[in-house]
Order: C-alpha cells, then structure tokens, then sequence
C-alpha cells in the first residue's frame, strides 16, 4: 500500500528536508527539526500525493488513507499521553497546509480542533485555568466556522466587538472564563442560523472537515492568483499538517512568535522578529494585535515600551537564540520560524528559509560566504533575479521637502506614492487605468492579494512586520508600512484620519517602507546606487555565467543606463522608434505618401542627417561593442496621418496636393497590418528606405572609429524574413551601399548582416537562411505571436482567463513557451549551425528579461539574450544562475 502519512516527534521523523515535493516545505522541515533533536509537537503529514488524487479523483481520497490516518493520530496520543476526542484528557490538534513553495496566508489553517462543549470541559480541569480552555473553545469555533463551513468571520468578530463595548472591554485579555461562555453560547447560536443545524461536536468530523478545507483552499482564488504572481505550478499541490496543539494562550508564561535569524529587510546579522504573550500564532501573523519585539535592541528603535522577549523571559530568549544558531547553521540560510511558549516550555512550530527584499538576499548571500559557509557560487544562487526590480528603482531623496503624517513599521523598504484606496478591488481598477495607487488597509487578508499586486504601495493600520501585509509585501517588491497605529479608517471608506488630519480617497500619499514614515502629497525620489553586495554578487555572477548580456536601446540614454548595468552591447536597436520624434514625424509621412522613387528619395535625404546623428550617439556610448540595428519594420500605418489637417500638413511641407496624398493614405490602409507590409517586405518594395538607413549606419560607424579609434561592430539585422530569397536580396543591396560607403570615407570596418527570427517558417528553414544570415536573433514577441496566432495587443483581454482556468500555466509573452515556441527556436538554432557552424545566435523579445525563459536560451546554448537596460542585471544573474543549473545537471 502506498504510504500517504509520515509521521514526526517524540526525537524521530519519518521524513526528511529533502523530501519537499513529497511533504511540503513546512512537512519536511518538522521531519528535519525532530530529527535534530528540537522540541516539535508530535504530529503526521498527508503528502502532496493525496492533494494531487484529490483533485485527479473529483474530491475523493485514495483507499486506505483513512486507516493511515487513524493509525497516526493513535501514535500521536502515544507521544504526548492524552486521546483524541477524550473528555478528560483531550488530544486537541492543528491541521495546516504546506506546499513545496512557501505561499504565507494563502491557505487554510485551524487550530485547536478536538474542542466541543464535552472536552472543553476537560481542558478547563487539565490545565487549572477555565478562562484558557474558553477561550481556545470560542477561537477554534470561529476559525472552524470560517475555514470549514464558510460562514463569514466578520460575523464572529461583530458578536465579539458588541459583547466587549457593551462591557467597555477594550482587550481581549480582559474577557473572563463566564465572559467566553457567553460569547460561545452566540457563536454556537450564530452557526446554527447560518446553516441550519448545530455546530458539529463529533471530533472525528471536525478532524475531516478541516483536512478537506486545507486540500480545497489550494485551489482558493488567493491561492490561484499567488501561484500566478509567482510561477508556482497547480500541479505541484500541497501536503496537509497534522500536528498536537501547544498553547501560547496559557497565561502570562505563555507566548507565540515568530522570528528570524537575520533582518529579512535588511539583511543585517541581528536577530528579528516579534511575539505576543497569551496569545496564539494566528494572532501575530494575521495582525489583529499589534505585538512586542523580540529583542532589547529592536524595542528601543522602534521607541516601544512594552518588554521584549529577552527580558520579558530571559531563559527562554537563550533557548530560542540557541536555535537559531543550529538551524542556520543546519540549513546555511537565513531562517524564518515559528515558535511558542506553553508555560515557559519552548516549542518550535516550522522554520523554512525566509522570504527577504532583495537587498537583504544580496547582504545575506553575501555574509554567509564571507562567514564561509556557502561558495561563491550557491551565493549567486541564493538571489532572486526577479527580485533585482526593487534595487533598480527610485527611493525618498533626502533633500526632498515632506510632510509627515504619520508613522508605523518599516515593513518592506522602498519608497512609493501613489492615491489613497481602501479596497483590493477598487487598488486593481485604477491601477489597471494606469494610475499610481496606495492600498490603505486595517490590516490586509489573504483575499487582498490582487489588490496589493496592483497597488504602488501598502499601508496598514495594525499588525507587526510579520503580519501578512508585510510578508506578501516584501516578496512582491512592493514598499509597506505596517501598524500605523494613528490611523483611523471610517466604515464607510469615505477617508482616514491620521494625525488629526483627514485624508480621502484619490489624496496623493508617500510611504517609505525603510523607516515607517507615512508622508501627504508626492515626495520626489532618487536613484539607487548598485554598490557593495550588489556589485559582489554580480561581479560572482559574472565569473560563472556563459551567455553575454546585451540591452534593446534606441536613445543615448538607454544605452548609457544599460552599459552602467553591465550591457555588453546592444542586442536590439529599434529604428522605427527614432522616427517618431516631432522633428521628424512630418518627414517620414512625406516619405511614405509620396508617389514616386524620387519623391521618396527626396525625403529620406532629409532623413538621413537624422538618422546618421542617431546611430553616432548610439556607437559612440557603445564604443567597442557590438550594437544590432533592426532595420525599419513596423507596418507603415503607424505613420500615416489620420486627420485632415495633419494629411495637410504634409502635402504643405512636401510641395504636393493634399487630395493626391489623402487618397495614397487610404491605399496604404491595411486589414492586417501587423501580417502585411511591413519589415523587409517594404525594403523589397521600397528598396531606397532601407539603403538610407544602411548609409546612416556605416557612415556614422566610420566616423565614430576615426573620431575615438574604437572598433565600432555594427551588425545590420533585416527584419521579418520567411525565405531565403528575401534575404539574399536585401543583403547584396546591403553590401552595394557599404562598399560605396567604405569607397567615399576611404575606410573599411566589419560589419555583419543577419536577421531577426520571427516567423515559423523561418525557423523552419533556417539552414538555407543561414547560408546568407551571419547571426540570427530570436524576435520571440512575434514568434510567439505568429506561433499561437494570437494578437499580443489584444490577447490580453482574455489571456488572464486562460491562466485562471488552468488552460496554460503562463502568459506566452511574459516567459517563453517551450513546447510551441521553444521547439522553434531549438530547429532554428540546430539549422542554423549546421550550416553555419560559428553563427551568432541571441534573443532580443520581452522574453531576454525574463529568468525562466533565459534558463530555456542557456539550454538551447544561445550566445547572448538582449532585454531593457533595468532588466540587464536580472538576465546577468538569471543567465548565471542557469549555466550553474546546466552544470549541476
């Protein structure tokens, strides 16, 4: 019989650290924490099998997993000595998820199960402390309530909330034993009404309710758009824990926690993390009270005067540091744990490697191989490339004026500004209107992640930097401040108050998540400076990585940003987009509507002084690299005029009638612009656009060598081929130019011609094609369009419901497509060396910036990926990563 249940505790485990895909991360770590001798609550994980037969089985379990299941709870009571459903001495359990991937606050988790209104009683007796069994009863209602049986928490919390002001009870704490059996009697009554029949007592129910609650929250919309915000298959599912309840809500000796062995902000090697006493974990994480710091040190930067854990419980502390120095040491990483206190007894609830901002990643991998305990190269695979995008952009210039209106917990650094929203919903409607917002929030719940994704920043009025808020926060990049405990929020969402000042929706705010500030109006930001760790871990990715890294650039300025991120060339350089500036808009109409050879000729000699310029920036911030110019490709549509008065304007500058040139726009108009002419399909029609812009290329790459003495390597890319012929063409009218070129400067330099790979058909044919391409570069937007027919400008208003309904896992233009696209690409490559053994080959689609679909370049052995000058850091350490991972293979 298969075996679904691994069991942990009591000083062994079953399973161990790498047995994630099987147990889950929180799985196999309670296996690997047990077997090191740490104190675990006893308890079994359901493997992620079971997930997958869930689901592959219309919600069905596979045989003999209820035997398993029964087995492992009575191992369970044989470890801790209580029984499960007793009266007297009751087994109570919690039952978590735990996927491969961590996803915090994206499923379900109950606690306290096993209390009913027979064993609550025992519990009161069992622990001498009646109020702690109530109020453990009337959470697991609660919980149990939301999580299983789907009444809405918010009823619970407004019984609770009317219970407390009509007592004037503002804590929790405050409630007593009789208080909580009141509230329970209305809880009990409020399930009764929701559903129509009582609260279930029977244990054995209440135990497979929740298993199916954990196992059904995979497929929960939170869970659905976190995997989709973080490329985390459906296929993999999650395992269910099942573990014996210790208790942080046994008094004033009791506490819950959770910590880190190093700031997950900044890195920095102190010890982070915060705890609450008598309380409960959900009750630190979900931030519903805001809670103490962990250490001395950190209580007094934040300016609390509530203790801290270290001297609070001093004895404790030491355990708990003692800890965190064996699991650091054990997993080399940075960890995040769980903890709690039962009557001065530590128990340790889950470590995991922390979810951290980039710049702590970079500090962290940085530190620990200084320390020695990790190479030069696990460093560079301890940083996500993706997670670069938070250090590539502004923070608050320091000089700039500000006005603070309040302050809370620096919960993800990064500054931020954007108009004042009170709902995910509402943050995603404006955002996807292009607008800057900031999701204002109580506190947030695992239901805001659409909104948080969308919204420029996070502020909360309550919780701590463990809260979800900040967790989610700092793994999306997205600056947060938490528990900005000054700010009120009306009901009806009409504004806040903060500092005795009102604040409404669409008011412009500022947030920095480095100190906590909350600031009115916009601030004015600077750039980052990539020094120190940054330039470390790059400077290591460098050694490793095999594929060059180049940067799409058409201004100066790109390319001077993309060089100073360590382009080494420019992969792509879009003329088009040089032809769009006002001065010479009206020239490129001129040009295209004129009816004769030497009417268009006429007008490109305007252009070529422009174009000339252009090219001679690029080369001179490019000096020694090579530089890729895509030839004009765009259908000509774009450039039309399209009012009358613009068509006039042209006719005007041309010398030409207006009527002549309204009725050659409505000629040019096309069905399907993007399939027509366009790339080299005008030069064959056009032969004299593309010779103007050959001449502008070498006469400026001569003149950039005499000036500076600098091999300047143009490389001349003929855009949209599908046949050899086309190419072979262009190219001999390519060489005509450069040789009358070379002939009135009275130099010569390399060049090269090649073309870009875009069409299927050109991937299919590559080994012809490459008898006359020097280098091919994958244009993989249009590969991909032309691949799955599918119109990126358009294919977004229904791309998203693809991914929701699990129809494809990703949107095709984001990361590459491997079965459709990718087979291309590898045809194209092959070919391409069989015919031309040393052919250059690279990428320059959106896909050049995205780590995933760099990981497939590196596998088809590319020699260079092109992206955006702020993405050329993340190809550099993705492309290091991925030569790392081949040679691990």
């Amino acid at each position: 019989m298969t075996q679904y249940i691994y069991n942990f505790g009591g000083g062994s485990a079953d399973g161990r650290t790498e047995m994630r895909n099987l147990l889950g991360g929180k799985g196999a770590n309670l296996a690997e924490m047990a077997s090191l001798g740490l104190p675990v609550p006893p308890g079994f994980t359901i493997t992620t099998e079971v997930c997958t037969a869930f689901y592959d089985n219309n919600r069905q379990y596979p045989d003999g997993l209820k035997e398993q299941v029964a087995a492992a709870i009575a191992h369970v009571e044989g470890v801790v000595g209580k029984k499960f459903g007793d009266t007297s001495n009751p087994l109570l359990v919690s039952v978590r998820s735990g996927a491969r991937a961590s996803m915090p606050g994206m499923m379900d988790t109950v606690l306290n199960l096993g209390l009913n209104r027979e064993t609550v009683e025992g519990l009161a007796k069992l622990s001498g402390d009646e109020r702690f069994a109530y109020d453990s009863y009337r959470r697991f209602i609660q919980m149990y309530s939301d999580v299983v049986l789907g009444i809405d928490h918010h009823n619970f919390e407004e019984i609770l909330d009317i219970y407390k002001e009509d007592r004037d009870y503002t804590l929790d704490t405050q409630m007593t034993a009789e208080d909580w059996k009141s509230v329970i009697a209305e809880y009990e009554r409020a399930v009764e009404d929701d559903l129509g029949r009582p609260f279930p007592q029977d244990v054995e129910e209440q135990l497979w309710g929740a298993i199916n609650a954990v196992f059904a929250s995979w497929m929960n919309d939170r869970s659905k758009t976190y995997r989709r915000l973080n490329n985390i298959p459906e296929s993999w599912g999650t395992a269910v824990n099942v573990q014996a309840m210790v208790f942080g809500n046994m008094g004033d000796t009791s506490a819950t926690g959770v910590a880190f062995t190093r700031d997950p902000s900044t890195g920095e090697k102190a010890y982070y993390g915060e705890f609450l006493i008598n309380a409960q974990g959900e009750d630190v994480v979900a931030g519903i009270r805001t809670p103490q710091a962990l250490t001395r040190v950190s209580r007094e930067k934040m300016g609390s005067s509530d203790a801290s854990l270290e001297e609070a419980m001093p004895g404790t502390y030491q355990e708990l540091i003692a800890v965190f120095e064996k699991l650091e040491s054990h997993y080399r990483d940075m960890q995040d744990i769980e903890f709690t206190i039962q009557e001065g007894k530590l128990w340790m609830l889950q470590t995991r490697n922390g979810k951290r901002t980039a710049k702590a990643a970079l500090k962290i991998a940085v530190d620990l191989c200084e320390e020695g305990k990790i190479s030069e190269e696990e460093a560079v695979m301890r940083v996500n490339p993706s997670a670069l995008d938070q250090l590539l952009h502004p923070t608050l210039d320091p000089k700039a004026s500000r006005d603070l209106l309040t302050k809370g917990l620096p919960a993800s650094p990064g500054a931020a500004s954007g108009e004042v929203v009170f709902t995910a919903d509402e943050a995603e409607k404006l955002a996807g209107e292009g607008r800057k917002v900031m999701l204002v929030r109580t506190e947030t719940s695992p239901e805001d992640i659409h909104g948080m994704h969308a919204a420029a920043g996070i502020v909360t009025a309550r919780g701590g930097m463990t809260s979800h808020a900040a967790v989610v926060a700092r793994g999306m990049g997205r600056a947060c401040v938490c528990g900005a405990g000054d700010i009120r929020i009306e009901r009806d969402g009409s504004g806040f108050t903060a500092g005795g000042r009102t604040v409404k929706p669409g008011d412009m705010i500022t947030i920095d998540g480095s100190t906590g500030e909350v600031f009115m109006g916009a601030v004015e930001t600077i750039e980052p400076e990539l020094s120190g760790d940054f330039a470390k871990v790059m400077a290591w990715a460098d050694k490793t990585r095999r594929m060059k890294v180049r940067t799409n650039a058409e201004t100066p300025a790109d390319a001077k940003t993309a060089r100073g991120f360590g382009a080494e060339g420019i992969g792509l350089c879009r003329t088009e987009h040089m032809f769009f500036d006002a001065n010479r808009i009206l020239v490129v109409r001129e040009m295209i509507l004129s009816g004769t050879d030497s009417a268009r000729r006429a007008a490109l000699a305007k252009l070529l002084p422009f174009q000339r310029d252009d090219f001679k920036e690029l080369f001179m911030v490019m000096r020694g690299l090579p530089v890729t110019v895509r030839l004009l490709d765009p259908p000509l549509h774009e450039f039309l005029p399209h009012t009358d008065e613009e068509i006039a304007e042209v006719a005007k500058s041309a010398g030409a009638d207006a009527e002549e040139f309204r009725m050659r726009a409505r000629q040019l108009s096309e069905a399907n612009p993007m399939l027509g002419h366009r790339g080299c399909r005008l030069a064959i029609t056009y032969p004299e656009i593309y010779e103007m812009q050959v001449r502008a290329i070498l006469e400026a790459a001569c003149d950039v060598a005499a000036e500076t003495g600098d091999a300047v390597v143009p490389e001349i890319m003929v855009p949209l081929v599908a046949m050899k012929s086309e190419l072979e063409t262009l190219k001999a009218r390519i060489d005509g130019v450069a040789k009358d070129v070379f002939a009135e400067k009275g130099r010569t330099l390399d060049y090269q011609v090649g073309t870009m790979i875009e069409l299927p058909r050109a991937a299919l044919t590559a080994d012809v094609i490459a008898e006359d391409a020097e280098f091919f570069s994958f244009g993989t937007n249009d590969l991909t369009q032309t691949a799955f027919g599918l119109s990126r400008d358009d294919a977004g208003s229904f791309l998203p419901h693809y991914i929701r309904q699990g129809v494809i896992e990703q949107d095709p233009f984001v990361t590459l497509d491997r079965e459709g696209v990718g087979q291309l690409v590898q045809i194209a490559a092959d070919k391409g060396r069989k015919t031309r053994p040393n052919i250059k080959l690279g990428i320059c689609g959106e896909h050049g910036g995205d780590p995933q679909s760099i990981a497939f370049c590196e596998e088809v052995g590319l020699d260079y990926v092109s992206c955006s000058p702020f993405r050329v850091p993340i190809a550099r350490l993705a492309a290091a990563q991925s030569a790392l991972s081949n040679k691990q293979d």
